[in-house]
């Protein structure tokens, strides 16, 4: 795999990225520290929306403006397109493990 097919990311913090959207979760720069020591959230989910075009809304909270990501009510994940490293969740999400 490239580094142009990588993002720059590790494969596991775009593929949890993508899991926790699909499962419908609200996630932030700080979930992903938390659940994968993670630290490149807002490129991931730039590059989902951009070269993906997940439906993703982002809401900023506090006095921090902190940014939170969902996927648009509504999105049916077996729509999406995935990228390489999180291909095997649309088989985990239409049932085909």
């Amino acid at each position: 795999m490239t580094t142009h097919q990588r993002w720059f990311s590790n494969p596991t913090q775009i593929y949890w990225t993508c899991k926790a959207l699909i499962e419908g979760r609200t996630i932030s720069h700080k979930t992903e520290i938390r659940e994968v020591k993670g630290w490149r959230l807002a490129a991931i989910v730039h590059r989902l929306k951009d070269s993906f075009n997940w439906p993703i809304v982002t809401e900023f909270r506090g006095p921090d403006s902190i940014a939170h990501y969902r996927l648009s009510p509504g999105t049916d994940p077996s729509r999406l397109k995935f990228p390489p490293s999180a291909k095997q969740l649309l088989d985990e999400v239409m049932g085909r493990e």
